[in-house]
């Protein structure tokens, strides 16, 4: 169980920060069964209810420093998104989205990266799709990378090309 202040990644929410975790008073709703409240991670106002015990809730703790400097590492032997039908490589970016797993993140980031790089240099632009879940999935691996490495997110990119290119000196 997760406790006040913990950072935590929740669905395609992407990071919250739990505010409690308390009983809710409402009616139909046991008053013994705990809640856990949460502020998604840079965005005012909204509030997250959701039952600890809830067994269909994608929720995990943030990574720490010492996993996000091994997932770091491991970028380069990552596999794209193998799908080149577009409908179903949608959905495979919505479910890769929804598994709260940041080498999933990755796999978008990566594939999306070559794709649009591969459509310039063909003189096309990129799809509203591709741009739509590139964004959210480098939201989502940026987000919590910053917190696990206390690094300003507008960082993390230059910060993960500087250690690739080391890596890559020492091989």
């Amino acid at each position: 169980m997760f406790k006040k202040g913990d950072y935590i990644v929740y669905g395609s929410t992407g990071i919250c920060v739990i505010e409690d975790v308390t009983t809710m008073d409402l009616p139909g709703v046991a008053k013994e069964r705990l809640y856990y409240v949460m502020l998604p991670y840079g965005k005012n106002g909204n509030k997250i209810f959701t039952p600890v015990d809830n067994p269909k809730m994608k929720l995990r703790r943030v990574l720490t420093k010492e996993e996000t400097l091994a997932l770091i590492d491991e970028i380069p032997t990552m596999e794209q998104v193998g799908i080149s039908e577009e409908k179903l490589r949608e959905q495979k970016y919505k479910e890769y989205l929804r598994s709260c797993e940041c080498k999933n993140w990755i796999r978008i980031i990566k594939t999306l990266y070559h794709r649009n790089q591969e459509r310039a240099s063909q003189g096309k632009k990129v799809t509203a799709t591709d741009e739509r879940y590139f964004k959210m999935a480098e939201e989502n691996l940026y987000t919590e990378f910053s917190i696990s490495l206390d690094i300003p997110k507008d960082k993390i990119q230059e910060y993960i090309e500087k250690r690739l290119n080391k890596e890559a000196v020492k091989k």
